[in-house]
């Protein structure tokens, strides 16, 4: 019989290993580690681990991420997303919790869910510019020369 080691609550893990390259997508249900380099699309509504030496590039939409690795992609967390130190994320990331260790690094976009300051908001200081109004606004042309 084996014991459970307290990491997850059910044994399906899907484990991406070192040294190995998966170009495509990964959908499973459970936990996915991933410690190898994936490029494409991954899907869970379980959690994803990124170790050290794990590099994903793509789309990773799952329920938490948990990452010391390397990420160039969307990232979708319907729970959360921790950056761990050693971690690299370059991309967009939409979550409503996002925690960082002191070392992780992230460049990109985040959408945490808030779409405005309600009606207690203060104006913003000069120096800090609200980024919904940085956004590109779509355009739609109309006419002859359209």
């Amino acid at each position: 019989m084996m014991k459970k080691s307290g990491f997850v609550e059910s044994d399906n893990i899907t484990l991406l290993a070192k040294g190995v390259l998966l170009r495509g997508e990964i959908h499973v249900e459970g936990t996915v580690r991933i410690d190898g380099r994936l490029e494409g699309d991954l899907q869970t509504a379980g959690t994803v681990v990124i170790g050290e030496d794990g590099v994903v590039q793509g789309t990773i939409t799952a329920g938490i991420v948990i990452s010391s690795g390397k990420i160039k992609a969307t990232v979708r967390a319907t729970e959360r997303l921790q950056l761990l130190k050693t971690g690299l994320l370059i991309g967009e990331v939409h979550t409503p919790a996002f925690s960082m260790e002191d070392g992780a690094k992230f460049q990109g976009t985040s959408d945490m869910g808030v779409s405005s300051w309600g009606e207690d908001a203060q104006k913003l200081p000069p120096n800090v510019r609200d980024i919904a109004s940085q956004r590109p606004k779509a355009v739609a042309a109309v006419g002859d020369n359209a």
